[in-house]
C-alpha cells in the first residue's frame, strides 16, 4: 500500500527549487530584471552596511531586500494577479519611490561621513540601487500614466476603480 508521507521517487527534488524561481519569461522581463537588480543591490548592501561602522543604515537595505524578494515572488508567480483588492502597481511605485530617496540619503551619509572602506562599498552600491530603484518608479510612473490617459481601459487594472475616474470626469 502506498504511503503518503513517503517521498515519491518518480517526481525529481529540483522542481521544489524551480518552482520557487522566477520563470524565465519574466526574469528576461525589463520588470523581472530590475526586481532582481534591486534584490541583489539591496542584498550587498545590505551586508556591506553590517559589516561596516555605519550599522546604523542595516534596516533599510534590509527592509528593501526584503520587499523587492516579495515583489519579485509575486509578479514571477503571479500572484498578483489573485488579489486584485491592492493597488499593485502603485504599491510597487510607492516602494521605489521612498527606496530610491532614503538609498540616496544614506549613501551620501555612509560615504562622507565614516572612513572605513566597506561604509564606502556601502555607500557605492546605495547609490548604485538609488539609480535602479529612480529608473523603476519612472517606469511604473510611464505606464500608469498611460493607463490612466487610455481612461483606465486595460484589463490589469481592477474595473471597479475605473468608475470612480470616469464618473468625475462626466462632471466637468
Amino acid at each position: 500500500m502506498g504511503d503518503i508521507e513517503a517521498p515519491n521517487s518518480n517526481r525529481p527534488r529540483q522542481n521544489v527549487l524551480l518552482s520557487v524561481l522566477p520563470s524565465k519569461e519574466f526574469a528576461s522581463s525589463r520588470k523581472g530584471i530590475l526586481l532582481i537588480a534591486e534584490v541583489a543591490l539591496s542584498f550587498v548592501s545590505f551586508v556591506c552596511f553590517a559589516a561596516s561602522t555605519a550599522a546604523a543604515f542595516v534596516t533599510v537595505p534590509l527592509l528593501e531586500f526584503l520587499a523587492a524578494l516579495f515583489l519579485l515572488f509575486a509578479y514571477s508567480t503571479k500572484f498578483n494577479e489573485r488579489f486584485k483588492g491592492f493597488l499593485w502597481p502603485l504599491m510597487d511605485f510607492m516602494r521605489c519611490v521612498s527606496a530610491s530617496i532614503i538609498f540616496f540619503i544614506i549613501s551620501i551619509i555612509s560615504v562622507s561621513k565614516y572612513v572605513d572602506s566597506s561604509s564606502k562599498a556601502a555607500g557605492i552600491f546605495g547609490f548604485i540601487a538609488t539609480i535602479v530603484f529612480a529608473l523603476d518608479f519612472y517606469l511604473i510612473f510611464n505606464e500608469l500614466a498611460t493607463f490612466l490617459k487610455q481612461g483606465g481601459e486595460s484589463n490589469e487594472e481592477p474595473s471597479g476603480h475605473q468608475d470612480e475616474f470616469s464618473n468625475s470626469d462626466d462632471s466637468d
